[in-house]
């Protein structure tokens, strides 16, 4: 099992820093290509402290980016396959008797590592997505009356298969939320289909990928994205939207205050990767489909729209101060 002691955090110069990122991207557009603003997102999303759901039909890469993301971190993985049959003691681990002490010893389970996996997250029935609900808010589990701290720093990245899939289960509300950010993928255009027919093996070049940072600098990053200056006009804009979606008619729930705190740090995350000195209104519009767009609700009354229809309705409505 990892160490689960706080990491200290060092002063360490954050450009160099922001330009390992770089780096880490460059090297992930070479595995998933054709997809570098997805890529950016999900870095986005971690530095911020969030966790990550990649939603799409199978096939398109979203394991893939997952265990590639998970290589270039540089932190302890696991990966869950959840399926039907999946228990949530398979998840968190179990207390197992040992004759040898005649007592019962605690086996931590997958959810003990750094970077945690959660393939294909919605095949497994609600009692076994709910093992991982303390895990992602509280950062610890609890077996047996004693709970247990998760190492630092801790992240999910779940992969996902439409709902309307068979042999899936959605997710409820409250796991939906817990999700920082969602992102898809989509089919590659044309020119980056033709490069993978071409090229070699994604898996192959997977195996080859060096770590690009490690959690130090993980925890560096994101200290320095939660510093960086957010104006106050920033805060009407973001407030403005965070406002309209409880204001619409056409929504059944706006958007929480937990979920306004999480458009801010991812957008402050995003910036830092920009290289920008404070957050800007662009930076907020870049992160906002995937902070939002599993979040939002429409009416019943309301015919169904996609997540980037209603953030680009959301941007047209909300001007900017």
């Amino acid at each position: 099992m990892p160490n689960d002691q706080p990491i200290p955090i060092r002063e360490l110069p954050i450009p160099a820093l922001v330009q390992k990122a770089d780096r880490a991207i460059a090297e992930a557009s070479q595995i998933i290509l054709g997809k570098e603003v997805q890529i950016r997102l999900s870095l986005a999303c971690l530095i911020s402290g969030g966790h990550l759901l990649i939603e799409d039909i199978p096939g398109v890469g979203k394991t893939t980016l997952a265990q590639t993301l998970a290589r270039l971190l540089g932190l302890s993985y696991q990966r869950i396959q959840f399926t039907s049959d999946l228990l949530p003691a398979d998840i968190i681990g179990a207390s197992i008797y040992e004759r040898q002490s005649d007592g019962f010893r605690f086996h931590p389970g997958p959810i003990f590592a750094q970077l945690v996996l959660a393939d294909e997250v919605n095949r497994a029935t609600p009692k076994a997505q709910s093992a991982l609900l303390e895990a992602m808010e509280e950062r610890q589990v609890t077996v047996d009356g004693v709970t247990r701290p998760l190492p630092q720093p801790f992240f999910v990245i779940a992969t996902q298969n439409p709902t309307h899939q068979v042999g899936t289960f959605p997710l409820p509300e409250s796991q939906l939320d817990r999700f920082l950010m969602r992102i898809d993928l989509g089919y590659p255009g044309e020119q980056a289909e033709r490069d993978l027919l071409r090229g070699r093996n994604r898996r192959e070049l997977l195996h080859a990928l060096q770590a690009a940072l490690n959690a130090q600098e993980l925890l560096a990053l994101r200290a320095a994205a939660f510093k960086l200056h957010v104006s106050d006009a920033l805060l009407d804009y973001l407030q403005a939207v965070v406002r309209y979606t409880r204001e619409a008619p056409r929504f059944e729930t706006g958007l929480s205050p937990r979920a306004a705190i999480a458009l801010k740090h991812a957008a402050q995350a995003w910036a830092l990767l920009m290289g920008h000195t404070g957050v800007v209104p662009e930076d907020l519009q870049a992160v906002l489909q995937g902070v939002v767009g599993h979040r939002l609700r429409l009416k019943a009354t309301h015919e169904s729209s996609s997540s980037a229809t209603l953030t680009g309705e959301l941007l047209e409505a909300v001007p900017i101060p």
